[in-house]
């Protein structure tokens, strides 16, 4: 299999479009206790973006206050601002619409208890998809997408649940992608399969790239450095160091944590 590099994104600049994501001064607090702490960064369109760190850093806590499944947490406390295509998410009344552009993926697969069909057709369905054929094309185009469709086309029928590690993650990632988001966000989804599914779901992700923009959160270093083409790295809720994967993973970090951190010298 070859691995290919990640594009290069070029800088935000007066003559480029505007970021998918724009994150300005963004803290998080639960109860007394801040958690992230002031960061700022921007996301492009179409752009891979790898977020790396060791545990407790704050990564989970701020793809959830991107979605706003922050707002579950009675005790979280958001400031700042988040902007997806130019509008501040903490102001969206529709809060459904915003997730419905999101698609999340978590560590480990959650089944519905439902056929794998059903899985995938669930999402739309509840969105007001009626006509049958239209279900069957998109249930089809997301398991393709997910690299997933070859294994359970004949068996559609059956319960996502009874599926491998590794094809209930896939699933999982066709479920995401059945309301057709705009940004997927991947929290640490290799942590619970097998190198190989790992190798497919990445080829699958350079492929949705082209549609959508993905956040990568990762607890594998190397991953971030095959898929993105930047890489922020978050530690305590800070931003220690964000730049082009190819800087973030040579001797040219400015930060001497980061390149401990990518060595596995700590974390």
């Amino acid at each position: 299999m070859t691995i290919l590099p990640p594009e290069p994104v070029r800088p935000p600049s007066s003559e480029s479009a505007s970021p998918k994501i724009l994150i300005e001064d963004l803290r998080l607090s639960y109860g007394p206790k801040e958690v992230i702490h002031g960061i700022s960064f921007y996301i492009e369109p179409n752009e891979i973006l790898g977020i790396i760190g060791p545990a407790q850093s704050g990564k989970t806590s701020l793809l959830r206050c991107i979605n706003r499944t922050i707002d579950f947490t009675a005790s979280a406390k958001v400031s700042g601002i988040i902007k997806v295509d130019g509008m501040d998410v903490r102001q969206m009344r529709n809060v459904y619409e915003l997730r419905r552009k999101i698609g999340m993926v978590a560590p480990l697969p959650v089944g519905l208890p439902l056929s794998i069909y059903e899985n995938v057709a669930f999402a739309p369905r509840t969105s007001g998809m009626r006509k049958k054929s239209d279900l069957d094309g998109l249930v089809e185009k997301c398991l393709r997408q997910a690299a997933l469709w070859d294994e359970v086309k004949d068996r559609l029928d059956s319960l996502g649940t009874k599926l491998s590690g590794g094809q209930q993650q896939r699933l999982t990632i066709a479920r995401a992608l059945s309301h057709q988001p705009e940004i997927l966000c991947l929290d640490e989804f290799s942590i619970a399969i097998d190198p190989v599914t790992t190798m497919r779901i990445e080829e699958v992700l350079r492929e949705l790239k082209q549609d959508m923009t993905i956040i990568l959160v990762t607890n594998l270093v190397q991953q971030a450095r095959r898929l993105a083409a930047r890489t922020l790295f978050l530690w305590n809720g800070e931003i220690i160091e964000l730049d082009t994967t190819e800087v973030m993973f040579s001797d040219k970090a400015k930060d001497k944590r980061t390149n401990d951190y990518v060595n596995g010298i700590f974390g």
